[in-house]
């Protein structure tokens, strides 16, 4: 019931950790943060490997060979600039993975259960969650709204954006990682992908635990977060909604867009086209997680510039430019390292890790941002962490492992 009122991945092995690794929390940061984190410690994860099988995945449904010539346009709040005051507090980020859709599946007590307790929600905890949120008068802006690009003497240079907001009410960036929709989670409660519907707009895709082919509005972030937004214009900032972070080893939104030699590819990249493009406007914006899910920390140079030059090739094509790079597993590089440099110059100023608390850090030449992970870790063990975003005690679902 909906509550209005109320994931290194080498190629061709999908590892689970892909996904456990969005969430490490050891790339706290350097600099002076908004709030002084609390330290934090390290986790250490399970790798399970689970081989890819093509023949599962599930075939595409037929779509229309383009959307609507008008459809439904996102609804925005019209901000009188006389009630805008200049913010100064913390700047919240918080992220999620693709939602259990299904979680019949996805605690289903396989090797897989775990982890989907640890790191994901379900749809009820995500209704709840945003409800809790604009009731503590948070509200979405675009991550591109806290910095801009000067030429100073002849250099760009990055600058704290002055954030003119609503008074009474707190900024909140959303960013979702992984809405890739691997092999791994059609088996395990995600949906598939995400679609057009017969109006032009956003939905699902899925096979539900009986088989049956499902497509929907009210089992994935960016349908219920469109409804939401249009129900509570407030909830959002200039029509802002929240930051995608893909990969590209397994294609994008759900679309096999990494098999260049597959006969469908054309028609497979077009229709990922067609729903990138409706994302974009409404309100939705893109980053990188890099290609093949790689621990930037970890691995070497020369592999982090090779995984970045694929994702620029396969994805940056599909969903155009992006300034900002979310870090797999959470790690951020040293600053002013030889892997800062490469990623900043590659066109990456914005640079985000994983933190408990908000952390925002300005250099010339670039944006370091921590974001909190929400998920079942975070709901069970940090309650009082999230005690300023919403009571995970009343947010937790039932329908979790116990």
């Amino acid at each position: 019931m909906r509550h209005f009122g109320a994931t290194s991945v080498l190629i061709g092995v999908l590892s689970f950790v892909l996904v456990t690794g969005c969430s490490a929390v050891n790339g706290m940061g350097t600099g002076t943060p908004q709030q002084v984190p609390e330290k934090q410690e390290q986790q250490e994860q399970q790798t399970v490997s689970v081989p890819p099988d093509p023949a599962k995945r599930p075939a595409t449904p037929t779509e229309p060979e383009a959307p609507p010539k008008q459809p439904e346009r996102p609804e925005q709040a019209v901000e009188n600039t006389e009630d805008l005051a200049v913010y100064k507090g913390p700047v919240e980020h918080i992220f999620f993975h693709p939602l259990i859709a299904y979680p019949e599946l996805a605690f289903d007590g396989d090797a897989m259960s775990k982890g989907y307790d640890d790191w994901f929600v379900t749809v009820t905890e995500f209704d709840r969650i945003i409800q809790a949120l604009y009731e503590h008068d948070y509200m979405l802006i675009d991550i591109h709204a806290l910095y801009e690009e000067k030429m100073e003497n002849g250099k760009k240079v990055i600058t704290p954006k002055e954030l003119l907001l609503p008074k009474n009410k707190k900024p909140l960036i959303l960013s979702i990682d992984d809405l890739n929709y691997y092999d791994y989670m059609l088996e395990n409660g995600n949906v598939f992908r995400l679609i057009l519907d017969e109006n032009g707009n956003i939905a699902t895709y899925s096979k539900n635990p009986k088989g049956e082919e499902v497509i929907s509005h009210e089992n994935e972030i960016i349908p219920i977060l469109d409804a939401f937004v249009k129900q509570h214009p407030d909830f959002s900032f200039h029509g802002a909604k929240g930051v995608i972070a893909l990969t590209g080893y397994q294609g994008v939104l759900g679309y096999r867009t990494n098999e260049l030699d597959s006969p469908e590819y054309e028609s497979v990249k077009k229709q990922a086209l067609q729903v990138i493009a409706r994302l974009k406007e409404t309100g939705w914006t893109f980053a990188s997680h890099g290609y093949g899910h790689l621990d930037a920390v970890r691995v070497s140079y020369d592999r982090l510039v090779a995984d970045t030059e694929q994702w620029k090739k396969e994805v940056e094509p599909l969903i155009g430019p992006t300034s900002v790079y979310i870090y797999p597993y959470g790690s951020r590089v040293e600053t002013g390292s030889p892997k800062y440099n490469y990623l900043v110059k590659a066109g990456f100023p914005m640079l985000c890790s994983v933190g408990p608390a908000p952390y925002l850090k300005y250099t010339p030449n670039s944006v370091m941002m921590d974001r909190r992970h929400i998920d079942g870790i975070s709901l069970k063990t940090q309650q009082d962490r999230l005690k300023p975003l919403f009571d995970a005690e009343e947010v937790i679902d039932s329908v979790r492992p116990r």
